[in-house]
């Protein structure tokens, strides 16, 4: 008999191996038949006890109960609703058997969990339910603000992290992730001071209910865009295997891996697809816990899914899954723990945990999706997992009542905790902006203890060899000022790895450089781990760079073009946010670099001459430079590598290659100042003919091209390089302006939201004074870029615009 909520009903009749098997979507073989649809039985919610005529079952359709009245999986989906899953341990056991090659004497190890471990599972189920029951409570008393997403009705999979996972796990989850903190060990006290955002809270109150993270327990998130986690948790995992590399001794006994979790709507978002990809190919400790509870947000999944089967997404990749019954925390725990050893031991798998949500998305949606109150009601009654297990034999003289005790004590506990916490100071804000202030010196920043062993120790020495003497060619041409920009960020990429074993590199067309040789010879040199070649998809290897980041390791990420970042918003968003949203405990070393900007007649159409760099600049936590010669290039570079926080270096794209010069070989340069190219003569100055003109990546070529046409009529300029986009060298410019009086900006962005809109405003609010004219915004016009150069003279401002301004400064037209 299998027990329903308090109810018994009859067990349906066991199906063959073979069948089970295609009812759960693997059929081994081409013998198996598909079987019709399951018949299931639905409890009544509001009539337990069974009636004489037979089981009633609710027809979602109307509310009303019918006798004797069978429903197909079909008639369910119709009405929006599922059946709870027919899965025997024995369905479970010969899925591990087959797909994920566990021997008979291996599972024999799962058939039992003690009575002990039952307990605990129960008291993670009581904490969690109880836990989230006050969080709901503080929510509607106003202690809660913004968005919250309660887990009750999934505390099998909590119960589940608690039993087979270990502390040194990492643990990277989405925004409904209390009872995941609450299961790796994280404290409740903390977790509820950081939802009444209080000081005293997991992240200082910095985070709150969708950023919950705790370093140490390895709980790395909480991240409210959805999916985004899945390549963080992947990057993560990627952190498990450098650590083995790095230091095989200390490793060798190391079994850690790293679980992600996400709901099995959000699991048909592209990201699922490229991290099981990327776990398949580099074999990585990583364990995807899809939590399936048939809402995507408050939508019916099968409703936008043609597959809910999420379990089976792995099979393209040699991925094994499986599905298992939420609503039986044994079997969720039997099944888990050889998952879990599985992954230890192998490689990556899926675990699809079939649940029911009782809340809604968060408790400000109204719920208006067909069948959803009728299935909670449902739902509550004979799917809630505590009240399953509280019926079942194997809860027979356990102490539950002591535990439901102990767990309430507990939550009361974090709420008196959370009331009595202080608030974070305001200043707070404004301190967790950066891990390292813009002016630090770089030059001073050690290595690592033992890097240099280490990295012998760990690289091929032919391949060494090979990597140290291109080194030394290019520091050669730095020194004679023959190096381009494209090879100065080589050196300097390259320099960087082998001085910081920790140093890792991200690219597509990696092996052979990509465009511009940024990353040549990383790979060839340290191997596929640290020098890794990807997918074409920005977001995926940079969601991958943040997770390394967050774990030690300190990733370069090459953007063959800047413009193809835009498929990577969302992770550059979070990595800037990393630091201050976590409260400070994670940095986030992760250097981007790559080619862009829009040069006058490039021919490279719209979407590759859009200014990304404008797209950016709102995202706090960020530091963004531009580089237009090779000494800049290499020497932010490096110190961007080092620094302990997201920067973003543009290049111009059209002067990659031509552009050449002499690099500071060694040097490291400051990421928050200007440059003051060109110096007007006094002459020019004193007379009132000098302006400031304020520009970066193509800009400078185009200004220093008209320079000798300004200054044959009597005229000269202040020619300032904005290096640093973002944080603004404002005291360059104000001493400039002290001088000149007049300022105008050749701007590589539009009109519109552009870097040129940002920096006028900043001059106009900081340098009124100082200025006899209004600014000059020499931008972009807002319309796209065209190809045909007739068109784009019209969009696309260059050094002829400047002369112009200049003159226009001169004949008061300005």
């Amino acid at each position: 008999a299998r027990e329903v909520g308090h109810r018994r009903t009859a067990r349906p009749k066991m199906l063959s191996l073979a069948s089970s098997y295609t009812a759960f979507g693997f059929a081994p073989g081409a013998a198996a038949a598909v079987l019709p649809a399951r018949r299931v039985m639905i409890a009544a919610a509001s009539h337990p006890a069974m009636s004489a005529t037979g089981t009633e079952t609710l027809d979602f359709t109307g509310g009303a109960l019918r006798n004797n009245k069978d429903l197909t999986d079909t008639d369910l989906t119709r009405m929006g609703r599922r059946a709870r899953p027919n899965i025997d341990w024995s369905n479970l056991r010969a899925r591990l058997e087959v797909e994920f090659g566990f021997k008979e004497e291996e599972l024999k190890q799962y058939d039992d969990v003690s009575k002990a471990d039952l307990l605990k599972g129960y008291e993670m189920m009581q904490l969690c339910r109880q836990f989230e029951n006050a969080c709901n409570q503080a929510y509607m008393q106003g202690h809660i603000r913004g968005f919250m997403h309660l887990d009750n009705g999934q505390e099998a999979i909590p119960a589940l992290i608690a039993d087979a996972i270990k502390p040194g796990d990492k643990a990277v989850s989405y925004y409904r992730e209390h009872t995941h903190a609450l299961a790796k060990g994280v404290s409740p006290d903390a977790i509820m001071a950081e939802l009444w955002a209080k000081d005293g809270g997991t992240c200082r109150g910095t985070g709150g209910s969708m950023h919950i993270y705790d370093k140490e327990t390895n709980f790395q998130g909480g991240w409210a865009l959805v999916c985004e986690q899945l390549p963080y948790a992947a990057g993560a995992a990627r952190s498990i295997l450098l650590d083995r590399q790095l230091d095989p001794d200390g490793t060798k006994d190391d079994d850690r891996i790293a679980v992600v979790f996400v709901g099995e709507g959000g699991a048909q978002n592209g990201r699922m697809a490229e991290c099981l990809n990327a776990a398949a190919k580099e074999n990585l400790p990583l364990l995807f816990i899809v939590i399936d509870n048939g809402r995507a947000i408050n939508t019916f999944t099968p409703d936008v899914a043609a597959n809910n089967d999420v379990f089976e997404q792995g099979q393209h990749y040699g991925v094994p899954g499986i599905r298992v019954d939420g609503g039986s925390m044994e079997q969720t725990l039997k099944t888990g723990r050889a998952v879990v050893d599985y992954v230890r031991k192998k490689g990556p798998a899926i675990m699809q945990v079939h649940t029911y949500r009782f809340q809604g998305h968060s408790p400000a949606d109204p719920e208006h999706e067909r069948g959803r109150k009728d299935e909670k009601k449902w739902a509550r009654a004979e799917a809630d997992p505590i009240k399953l297990f509280e019926a079942d034999e194997a809860a027979s003289g356990l102490d539950l009542d002591g535990a439901l005790k102990s767990v309430k004590a507990v939550v009361k506990q974090s709420l008196d905790f959370a009331r009595e916490s202080p608030p974070p100071p305001a200043e707070l804000a404004k301190e967790l902006e950066f891990p390292d202030a813009p002016s630090t010196d770089y030059n001073a920043r050690p290595p690592p203890a033992g890097a240099d062993a280490i990295t012998r120790a760990t690289t091929d020495p032919e391949a060494l060899a090979t990597c140290e003497a291109h080194v030394a060619e290019l520091q050669s041409l730095a020194k004679r000022g023959e190096i381009s920009i494209a090879d100065a960020v080589n050196l300097a990429v390259l320099e960087e790895m082998l001085r910081d074993p920790t140093t890792v590199c991200h690219a597509e067309d990696l092996q052979a450089g990509s465009s511009y040789n940024i990353p040549k010879l990383t790979q060839q040199t340290f191997g596929k781990l640290r020098g890794a070649d990807e997918i074409i998809d920005e977001g995926h290897f940079l969601g991958k760079a943040i997770g390394e980041g967050m774990n030690g390791y300190r990733p370069i990420v090459e953007m063959m073009n800047t413009n193809f970042a835009i498929y990577a918003m969302a992770e550059i968003s979070s990595a800037g946010n990393t630091f201050a949203t976590t409260g400070g405990q994670f940095q986030m070393p992760l250097t981007i670099v790559g080619a862009g900007g829009t040069a006058p007649n490039q021919a490279l159409g719209a979407e590759h001459s859009q200014p990304f760099h404008a797209y950016i600049m709102g995202i706090p936590g960020l530091k963004i430079g531009a580089a237009a010669s090779p000494d800049a290039a290499y020497g932010m570079t490096k110190s961007m590598i080092r620094d302990n926080g997201p920067c973003f270096l543009f290049l111009p794209v059209k002067m990659m290659k031509e552009t050449k010069g002499h690099a500071a070989v060694g040097e490291c340069m400051p990421i928050n100042k200007c440059k003051l190219v060109h110096k007007a003569s006094d002459d020019a100055v004193a007379g009132g003919r000098a302006v400031t003109v304020l520009t970066y990546l193509h800009g400078l070529k185009e200004c220093q091209s008209v320079l000798p046409e300004i200054q044959a009529e009597g005229l000269d300029i202040d020619l300032i390089e904005l290096r640093s986009l973002k944080p603004l060298d404002m005291e360059t410019i104000r001493d400039s302006l002290a001088r000149t009086h007049k300022v105008a900006i050749l701007d590589e962005s539009t009109n519109s939201g552009g870097v040129g809109a940002t920096v006028s405003a900043l001059i106009h609010e900081q340098c009124f004074d100082l200025l006899d004219a209004p600014v000059k915004r020499l931008c972009m016009d807002d319309a796209p870029v065209p190809y045909a150069s007739s068109m784009e003279v019209a969009v696309v401002k260059r050094g002829s615009d400047v002369v112009k301004a200049v003159f226009d400064f001169m004949l008061k037209k300005i």
